[in-house]
């Protein structure tokens, strides 16, 4: 395992295709990365240090100690035992892999239940997901729906100057609620949902409470 601390950068390369919640397949393949200004955001969370972006591209601008780039590294399958994690991953289906945005967040809750990691992650909006009910709510100590209405991603490096066609996220795993309130309310509304960690929650909670009957 490469150590997370003074870890040099990797250089491999990656094409991602980010698509937009919902969308099954897109006409090209783009870089989507995240606006400089949330960027900074999370370096302040995590004290100007992001150990690891599992799934950069060559036009981040996260600048992680460590970066796993597609096709020399599957983010999704090497080692996430770094003190802080900067995750925005790819939206659609990977039909190839076989992976879909459930299987990151759930290496999000993984990574902060079993090593302890600060994670963020930048995700659309959809609340009544299997993903978000899963590895959000009951998971996560906190979200920050973010203010912007139409979130406008750099698209291969670039300015495309329009925005996301859904309303956008930033998830937190871990335990520096505070922190994250702080920086990200100029961003957003900030909730703390560590009060469902743990807990079963609306048809869950329900066949639990039939099965205990």
């Amino acid at each position: 395992m490469i150590s997370s601390l003074g870890a040099p950068k990797l250089s491999q390369t990656q094409t991602v295709t980010r698509q937009g919640a919902g969308r099954k397949s897109v006409s090209d393949k783009k870089d989507w990365c995240t606006p400089p200004k949330y960027v900074d955001a999370v370096h302040e969370v995590f004290n100007g240090v992001i150990h690891l972006d599992p799934c950069s591209n060559d036009y981040s601008v996260v600048d992680a100690m460590v970066e796993y780039r597609l096709p020399n590294n599957d983010g999704l399958k090497d080692s996430w035992n770094y003190p802080t994690i900067y995750v925005n991953p790819p939206y659609g289906n990977d039909a190839e892999a076989g992976t879909t945005i459930k299987h990151w967040l759930s290496k999000c809750a993984d990574a902060n239940e079993v090593y302890g990691s600060e994670v963020i992650a930048l995700i659309p909006v959809a609340t009544n997901t299997s993903h978000w009910k899963r590895f959000v709510f009951t998971k996560a100590r906190a979200v920050c729906f973010l203010y912007d209405t139409r979130l406008r991603f750099l698209e291969n490096g670039k300015d495309g100057g329009k925005g996301a066609p859904m309303a956008c996220a930033m998830v937190y795993w871990g335990l520096n609620f505070q922190r994250f309130f702080d920086v990200f309310i100029e961003h957003g509304a900030v909730i703390d949902i560590s009060n469902l960690i743990g807990m079963h929650i609306g048809s869950d909670r329900r066949i639990l409470t039939l099965d205990l009957k």
